[in-house]
């Protein structure tokens, strides 16, 4: 009588014990929001503590640990990425894969812009270590994470210039894409970080103009360029009230404007994505005199 009386007890911990195995299991978590997301967009990568990075097309993001006790990493999709069908892994501490999922990249069809500058601006070069130091920044990935959604357009201006369109330069291809957009301001006006973060880069350059880079930590970073002056050094902590510097217009300019950029693990991605921006109005075309209509008619 004890046997059989133990016998159950095992049995009944070996059920229990594979109730317990089985509910982890089925516990784990892997998501991708969006599971379909246009070039140019970020799909934001959500696993347990098990997920340690996640990889698609030969990118690997890594993901950090999350208050809720989750792990998140923000995987980017190149504005040149093939639209099509992807497979996205969820790797483990030693890159094993714990799981996959599809992902779908969509055509963005983003459009072409022609952009008329003079002859001295469109030459201009990057000063000595310009190039070097904007792509080291770009690779900064920093475990501490110090933006929260929603982030904040650093001026309320229209767009004068979108994310993602060809650009021509004077009516010739530059072969690259607008990898930031152009919100119109007035000289002078104040820019705010998009969220809070780090000063990694306060530089007057050559082509970029006046330069601030913030890093927001866990692969998202910011860069804003032209501006007429800085209101912050390397190595501040901002937030999305502090000013980091001023509209202007230097480097390769053609007006005062707020030129940025949101960087997710070192690649452009789409602003629109993560807050409310407004296209500025097509500029009215200029209505036709009616002498020149009656010259036209003779």
């Amino acid at each position: 009588m004890q046997r059989a009386s133990r016998s159950l007890a095992i049995l009944k911990g070996m059920r229990w014990s594979m109730l317990f195995l089985a509910v982890s299991a089925w516990g784990q978590i892997f998501s991708v929001t969006p599971p379909a997301a246009r070039q140019g967009e970020t799909l934001k990568v959500t696993g347990d503590k098990s997920v340690h990075s996640a990889r698609m097309h030969g990118r690997t993001i890594p993901l950090f640990p999350q208050e809720d006790g989750h792990t998140l990493g923000l995987m980017p999709v190149p504005v040149l990425e093939k639209p099509g069908a992807y497979t996205l892994e969820f790797l483990d501490e030693k890159g094993a894969v714990l799981h996959a999922e599809p992902v779908t990249v969509k055509d963005a069809r983003y459009p072409r812009q022609n952009i008329v500058i003079a002859p001295d601006i469109a030459g201009l070069k990057p000063s000595p270590g310009e190039q070097e130091t904007v792509g080291a920044f770009r690779k900064t990935v920093s475990s501490a994470r110090y933006w929260q959604e929603p982030l904040r357009a650093p001026e309320s201006g229209c767009l004068t210039s979108l994310f993602g369109v060809m650009r021509l330069h004077n009516g010739k291809p530059t072969g690259d894409f607008h990898a930031g957009v152009d919100q119109r301001g007035a000289a002078g006006a104040p820019i705010h970080p998009v969220a809070a973060g780090v000063v990694k880069i306060v530089k007057p350059y050559n082509l970029r103009g006046g330069t601030v880079a913030v890093d927001h930590g866990q692969g998202m970073q910011s860069i804003y360029l032209h501006m007429s002056g800085f209101a912050v050094k390397e190595g501040d902590h901002v937030t999305p009230e502090s000013v980091i510097g001023y509209i202007g217009s230097t480097g390769r300019s053609t007006g005062p404007h707020v030129h940025w950029t949101l960087y997710v693990n070192g690649e452009a991605v789409d602003p629109g994505q993560w807050m409310t921006l407004k296209a500025c109005p097509p500029a009215a075309k200029k209505p036709v005199r009616a002498k020149a209509r009656a010259q036209k008619s003779a």
